[in-house]
């Protein structure tokens, strides 16, 4: 059985078990994660989204075979078996083409499903919920005749995989047609909890439309809808969860017999608030910009400890990020507000962290190896230590982590990681 449906299965037997989603394709998130797995003897769910790597490459430059060939060689080097590692799409579907006509828009999402699947992604996030060029509102009914075209293509994916590796595991499926703006909306207004009764009515459509579509099999393997459970985060805010605004929500998740929630946008969430997420039900946790939020916060504190430390030939990390994103702004411009009085202060420090996408820019990746190498060639003084990284301090002063630039961003990720790990259960 897929270790996400004995997932389920557990939920549904009142084990108030989950899985954190490491959403990213940053290397230093990645490596992070594989430690934490590796370190905690537990499975690693991590997910690549449609706009990261698609079958042209999306903005990393990956297919999802590069991506999942440079996972598993990350997996090895950290010593995280294989056979721990969940490797799932996010939000496939046509939402990079979602500005072409409809009927190309489904062609180039489709083709993206059976990629993942071909690939060996065992978990598969399909999402048809957007408008597409030419579309009115779209109603639920056709939503789901989407998804279902979607998940015809995953499944083709999966066979023609089976063919070549006999013991692929076919894929587990999550739906959901009510779901938080990628990465964060940037705003916190009106956020409203997803009625139970829309729950049960996307699940029956879809349900049907699965049906007609021959895939009543694969529709068994469907583990997990996306709804709106409260929780989402802006520029400067985060939505905290409220059980009681969600009471309604979860009792009826409660009475699903093999389905849970896949919460979205829990970035930046309490401890208290994720735990309380899972025992309500949310058993799959996604985050991501919280995560390479951690990561800029710590390229950033060694930023300030090399300007401390007056090297011979600095990296000027923080001056390149900024000169990358703005010269090229598609990424973050649409954002943030026009007339915010102090844009780079968004840029910089915004919780939806745009500056990731810039992260694998030819020159920030030169700047980050510089500031890295530099730092390693100098050694950094315990006293710089405690002053830009004190949780990492007590971990070097007790001989459990390496005074090392590299080893100090890994760590600072893991923080996040651990209160994911920990409110699953772990």
């Amino acid at each position: 059985m897929h270790e996400l449906k004995e997932l389920v299965a557990l939920q549904k037997r009142g084990v108030k078990r989950g899985i954190c989603s490491v959403c990213s394709s940053s290397p230093f998130v990645i490596d992070a994660a594989l430690l934490q797995a590796k370190e905690a003897g537990t499975a690693l769910l991590l997910e690549a989204t449609a706009n990261q790597v698609n079958q042209f490459g999306g903005y990393t430059g990956m297919t999802p075979q590069d991506f999942r060939d440079r996972t598993l060689s990350r997996a090895r080097a950290a010593g995280l078996p294989e056979e721990r590692l969940i490797l799932g799409g996010d939000h496939l579907g046509p939402v990079a083409w979602r500005g072409c006509p409809a009927a190309e828009a489904m062609e180039n999402g489709a083709a993206l499903v059976r990629a993942f699947a071909l690939a060996g992604y065992s978990k598969i996030h399909l999402d048809a919920s957007m408008p597409l060029g030419g579309d009115a509102l779209l109603t639920t009914e056709e939503i789901a005749r989407r998804t279902a075209t979607l998940c015809r293509a995953a499944e083709e994916g999966y066979l023609a995989r089976k063919k070549e590796h006999s013991g692929a595991a076919a894929p587990v499926y999550v739906i959901g047609s009510e779901v938080p703006t990628p990465g964060g909306s940037g705003t916190e207004n009106e956020l409203s909890v997803t009625r139970p009764e829309a729950l049960t009515d996307m699940l029956c459509t879809f349900e049907a439309a699965f049906a007609e579509s021959g895939l009543t099999e694969a529709w068994t393997r469907v583990i997990a809808a996306v709804v709106q459970p409260g929780v989402e985060f802006g520029n400067d805010e985060i939505h905290e969860y409220e059980p009681e605004a969600a009471a309604e929500l979860v009792a009826a998740v409660r009475k699903l017999k093999n389905v849970v929630l896949e919460g979205h946008s829990t970035d930046y969430q309490t401890e208290a608030s994720l735990r309380r997420l899972v025992e309500d039900g949310v058993a799959i946790l996604k985050v991501g910009p919280a995560l390479t939020f951690a990561c800029r916060e710590a390229l950033f504190a060694l930023s300030y400890i090399e300007l401390e430390l007056d090297v011979k030939t600095p990296s000027r990390f923080m001056e390149t990020l900024e000169k990358a994103m703005r010269e090229s702004p598609g990424n973050w411009a649409s954002h943030y507000p026009k007339d915010a009085p102090n844009p780079r202060l968004l840029r910089r420090f915004s919780l939806s962290d745009r500056s990731r996408y810039y992260m694998a820019a030819p020159a920030v990746e030169q700047a980050t190896e510089r500031l890295l190498k530099n730092l390693e060639e100098t050694g950094i003084p315990l006293a710089l230590i405690s002053q830009f990284f004190p949780m990492q301090y007590t971990r070097v002063r007790r001989g459990a982590l390496a005074a090392q630039p590299r080893a100090l961003v890994l760590d600072k990720v893991r923080e996040t990681l651990a209160v994911y790990w920990r409110a699953c259960g772990y």
